[in-house]
């Protein structure tokens, strides 16, 4: 059975429980879509990818050494274009042993990574509504090494390997992110 929006949204709440997750998984979803039509590129398949990198994130404990692989796995019994299943894989390099080198892999990387600096930075808004925050205010948090630590700069700077400057990114993102806004808690 081929994959659609709606089954990949019914697996997402069946293996992840977290609320929190699950508007990553969301938000990660819209940056990918407002990368692929910038880019000319599958807007579904981008789209899938964001909405279910993280489908293993729970099974796993987001345990580094095997999060993104066991994916594969959930969705042994659905047909799923392999880049998906790529760029899901590659999203974790840890897990995979190998370092990302397609543009899909770098968007996903880039994509999913953004959406919690934007997250954090929404958050220390007094609103904290999504539709106040600037790009400008997410690009002086990236240089913010303590504000939300655990995003990696590194994989939201992968959007210049996708030939997009990271303010651009960062615009492309909140844009993305704006009409499922209410869906994710911003």
């Amino acid at each position: 059975m081929k994959i659609d929006r709606s089954g990949a949204l019914a697996l997402l709440h069946r293996y992840v429980k977290n609320e929190k997750m699950i508007f990553h998984c969301l938000a990660s979803e819209a940056v990918m879509r407002g990368l692929a039509l910038h880019l000319g590129r599958d807007e579904e398949a981008w789209g899938l990818a964001g909405l279910l990198h993280d489908l293993d994130v729970e099974t796993t404990n987001a345990e580094p050494a095997v999060h993104g692989t066991q994916t594969e796995i959930l969705l042994k019994d659905y047909d799923v274009d392999p880049a998906i299943l790529d760029a899901i894989r590659m999203h974790n390099e840890c897990s995979s042993g190998k370092e990302r080198s397609t543009e899909f892999q770098f968007a996903l990387a880039a994509g999913e990574t953004i959406t919690g600096l934007i997250f954090a930075t929404t958050y220390v808004y007094p609103e904290k509504k999504l539709a106040v925050v600037k790009p400008k205010s997410v690009v002086k948090r990236m240089k913010e090494k303590m504000f939300a630590a655990s995003v990696k700069r590194e994989n939201i700077m992968e959007c210049e390997k996708i030939g997009i400057p990271i303010e651009e990114f960062a615009a492309l993102a909140i844009g993305s992110m704006l009409p499922v806004a209410n869906d994710i808690g911003l």
